[in-house]
């Protein structure tokens, strides 16, 4: 299997590494700094913790906190207003979940680029050089610090777009467990699904090649020996550490290779119905990779850890073990999805970029089968 592969984020890992933040901003030649994050941080104290690591270095920051779940064009218009007020900046920060990160990149490309989120929509339309910055994941998920790509949805139309670029990568990452502590417990739940689910399906997407399996590989065994644990001990940091380090390796995997049909089916409905992102993409795992069976069954053996394509439901089994812990729902009808709207979410579902790159093909027939078979 071909692949390039573009390792540049440096990567810090452990306990209370936020103490380093300050260092690490002023070694990237901040001194006016954007840091992004949201109002529940500012509760929790991890954002004091921040500021404190950063004026401790004399640096002055500029706190954005209006960043809410899924966010769209209208909230990172908002931080660009909010950016160019303080002007010139430097560097940014993203301190938080994977909507932090991803508006924090998709600041990156206006602020530097100009323009509208629409311009960038695909890879690689950013001409003009971007600012260097940090990204400190709060949660074990969406793997987001580990991407080029920032995932922001359309004010208007609730399309998501993944807006990509190189230049718009983290320099750097500070993956710190002593910050998931906080997180409640239906958060860890969803948002590690999330990152089981990336695991999972960047190992059989048509775009995997060895260095994304690598990845895919360390997650799923990090994540799925640790997530048991984290929602009943959120306090143990040695298991809270392997989870963040697991969604930070399925990061990777995306980076180097892509995703597949139950993200492509969850987008549409956490645009309609609001459902959560890590919630939505859960529900659908089972029945896509019950579809993906005909081409994937190895796959699915060989991360399993199993001898025989024949084994391959044992990850299946495994899978629906880990929703039922992490109290996913498990049928469309129980989140309020009418059964007539499931065409309308099939249609949605086949213009979602990532449901190219499922190792079987789907059309919308296929589509709206998965979702039959999850209502």
């Amino acid at each position: 299997m071909s692949f390039d592969f573009h390792p540049t984020i440096c990567t810090l890992f452990g306990e209370n590494k936020i103490v380093e933040l300050g260092a690490l901003a002023k070694e990237l030649g901040g001194r006016r700094i954007l840091l992004v994050s949201d109002a529940g941080l500012v509760c929790a104290g991890h954002v004091a913790r921040a500021l404190a690591s950063l004026q401790k270095e004399a640096l002055e920051v500029f706190l954005f906190t209006e960043v809410e779940e899924n966010p769209t064009t209208r909230h990172v218009e908002n931080g660009v207003r909010f950016a160019q007020a303080h002007q010139p900046i430097d560097l940014i920060i993203a301190l938080g979940g994977g909507s932090a990160m991803d508006c924090a990149k998709a600041i990156n490309f206006l602020l530097t680029n100009g323009g509208k989120m629409e311009d960038y929509w695909g890879m690689g339309k950013a001409s003009q050089p971007m600012l260097p910055s940090i990204g400190v994941p709060t949660t074990a998920g969406t793997g987001s610090e580990a991407q080029s790509y920032a995932l922001i949805m359309h004010e208007h139309t609730h399309r998501k777009m993944a807006c990509g670029d190189l230049k718009a990568r983290f320099r750097a990452v500070i993956l710190d467990p002593t910050l998931l502590t906080s997180v409640p417990n239906k958060v860890a739940a969803i948002t590690g699904i999330d990152a089981i689910a990336h695991a999972i399906e960047s190992y059989v997407c048509m775009r995997r090649n060895t260095i994304s399996q690598m990845f895919s590989r360390e997650a799923w065994r990090l994540l799925e020996k640790n997530f048991e644990v984290i929602l009943r001990e959120p306090e143990n940091l040695e298991a809270q550490g392997a989870m963040l380090l697991g969604a930070h390796f399925a990061g990777h995997a995306i980076e180097n290779a892509m995703l597949g049909a139950a993200h492509a089916c969850a987008n549409p409905l956490t645009a309609k119905y609001g459902l959560a992102h890590g919630a939505a993409v859960g529900l659908m795992l089972p029945h896509v990779m019950r579809y993906n069976y005909a081409v994937a069954a190895y796959g699915y053996a060989e991360l399993a850890n199993t001898e025989s394509e024949g084994d391959a439901n044992a990850l299946l089994e495994r899978v629906i073990a880990l929703l039922n812990c992490a109290k996913i729902p498990r049928r469309l009808a129980d989140c309020g999805v009418e059964r007539s709207a499931l065409p309308e979410l099939a249609q949605a579902a086949t213009l979602e970029w990532t449901g190219k790159f499922n190792p079987r093909a789907l059309d919308t027939t296929a589509f709206l089968q998965l979702y039959e078979a999850a209502f």
